[in-house]
């Protein structure tokens, strides 16, 4: 009946990695009940080989951490992991930031070899950054101190360096270490130097400040569009042919950093034709919506559709017509096709949710897109267009596409219980974190059997607002709750919210606090 998921990185769902790899609360309960060296061996794989799709926005951290605190699995593979070969020719934080924000966490729950670990690697680790943000947080001013001289060796005494390390001060996340190091009585040519980089990093803002290249109150519609879509000549004239240059110098958007894709200016126009666009220039957003070249046509329909304008809905079936056939849930690759999704789904109001009525039945990505608008905006009227197109999404997209969001959220809203088989197969099988997240609360307000199931184990998740809910819905009936709500409000490295709802949990239920 259902997709599987096409991630061929993710071990299947049934298996002890496939949990981990998800952060799935049955992964710590299931590693805890596996033979201690099949454990070990599956949690040292998440930490070498991160298995998020999105490591910006998914937490797993906390998560091995408490496993690996539970495991007694010492710090040798992470050790490994941090100072093999491969961190001389992968720098990216992606490889490393896993591993090191699991060294913050095991800091923070006593662990000194963790703490060690960590000034090792920030002085001598290709992601020092993200090891010297961990230590800004849970290192004292002792520990920190020292490791001032082996992070300005980094940058050497060149005009290069000296702007690197300016930049570094600039942008640095935990400010607290730069701080120290500058204010060592007994290292004075450190303060100097980082005196002189915080100087350097001022006078760089105050230029840009001072020198903005990108739109003005003042520019004209046409003059807003130009700019948006000189961004798509920039991007189109990369180095042999190649799908990115960098923005020429003074082109950027005002306080973003220069040498972006230029596609961002997409949205830095939709936001400046707000500010410069009136009634008497309607005619000439209609015309760049209907005619206009890629980047601006995109951009006028946004401003058309923000503002509900009565040609919008036209202008965006017409927009998607022009792409050609489409899956129900794959965002079309044409620019303004795609714009066109994206502005239906910033539009409100009667005629909006009218049309979208008759575009749900629609098996294709705009049709997926308007039972997405009537799954967030809807009445219980469009309970079923809601329903049948997350079957058909899941069907033939698999639990993993990122059109299931807004369907998945709307079956909880419009508490659609026919859709709970649907969301339960997507909280077993999808490899994000923070879909899973989404199915737990519509199945909260869908299932009547969630109390009792699956929010047990989301006692356990990776996902902070995953836990939540289940500290509001879990059954205390089950031992495992009791005890997993007191040491949740017991553990220091757990997130407010979570405690807030534990601890309401506790002092509202008879059988929880006994």
């Amino acid at each position: 009946m259902f997709a599987d998921s096409v991630d061929s990185d993710i071990a299947p769902s049934g298996t002890l990695l496939g949990l981990l790899q998800r952060g799935r609360g049955d992964g710590t309960l299931h590693a805890l009940a596996a033979p201690r060296a099949e454990a070990l061996a599956a949690l040292s794989h998440c930490l070498r080989c991160d298995p998020r799709r999105d490591w910006r926005l998914e937490h797993r951290s906390l998560y091995y951490a408490r496993l690996h605190v539970e495991l007694d699995a010492g710090l040798d593979d992470i050790e490994e992991h941090l100072f093999g070969p491969d961190d001389l020719t992968d720098t990216g934080e992606e490889r490393t930031g896993l591993a090191l924000s699991v060294l913050g966490h095991l800091t923070s729950y006593g662990d000194g070899r963790a703490l060690l670990l960590l000034r090792r690697y920030a002085a001598h680790g290709a992601n020092w950054r993200w090891a010297l943000d961990e230590l800004a947080v849970r290192d004292d001013d002792a520990g920190l101190r020292p490791l001032g001289p082996a992070v300005l060796a980094r940058f050497p005494r060149t005009p290069e360096g000296d702007a690197e390390l300016a930049a570094a001060v600039r942008d640095a996340f935990e400010p607290r270490p730069w701080r120290l190091w500058a204010e060592d009585p007994t290292r004075p040519e450190q303060g100097e130097r980082l005196a002189h980089a915080r100087e350097q990093g001022s006078f760089g803002r105050w230029q840009r400040q001072m020198r903005p290249a990108g739109p003005r109150p003042g520019w004209s519609v046409s003059a807003v569009l130009d700019w948006a879509q000189e961004g798509d000549r920039i991007l189109s004239a990369g180095p042999d042919g190649g799908p990115l240059a960098a923005e020429p110098a003074g082109s950027a958007v005002p306080g973003e950093a220069p040498g972006r894709d230029p596609r961002h200016r997409e949205a830095a126009a939709a936001r400046c034709l707000a500010a410069v666009a009136g009634p008497e220039d309607r005619p000439e957003l209609l015309d760049a919506a209907r005619f206009g070249p890629d980047i601006a046509r995109a951009v006028a329909l946004r401003h058309l559709a923000e503002r509900g304008d009565p040609a919008a809905l036209d202008l965006i079936e017409a927009a998607v017509a022009e792409q050609g056939p489409s899956t129900p849930a794959s965002v079309p690759s044409g620019t303004a096709a795609r714009a066109a999704l994206e502005a239906l789904a910033r539009m409100r109001g009667a005629a909006a949710l009218d049309r979208a009525r008759r575009w749900a039945r629609r098996e294709d990505a705009l049709g997926t897109a308007a039972a997405a608008l009537l799954a967030c905006h809807g009445t219980e009227r469009d309970a079923p267009l809601v329903l049948a197109a997350l079957r058909r999404t899941v069907c033939a997209e698999g639990p993993d596409c990122d059109g299931l969001r807004p369907l998945v959220d709307g079956a909880g809203r419009l508490a659609l219980h026919r859709a709970a088989p649907l969301l339960r197969h997507v909280y077993r099988e999808t490899a994000s974190s923070q879909l899973r997240g989404r199915a737990a609360r519509a199945l909260a307000a869908t299932d009547p059997a969630f109390a009792a199931g699956f929010a047990i184990e989301c006692l356990w998740d990776c996902e902070e607002s995953t836990r939540e809910i289940a500290a509001r819905h879990a059954a205390t009936g089950d031992t495992r709750v009791v005890e997993r709500l007191r040491r949740l409000a017991a553990d220091p490295a757990e997130e407010e919210g979570v405690q807030s709802a534990v601890r309401g949990r506790l002092d509202s239920d008879g059988a929880a606090a006994r």
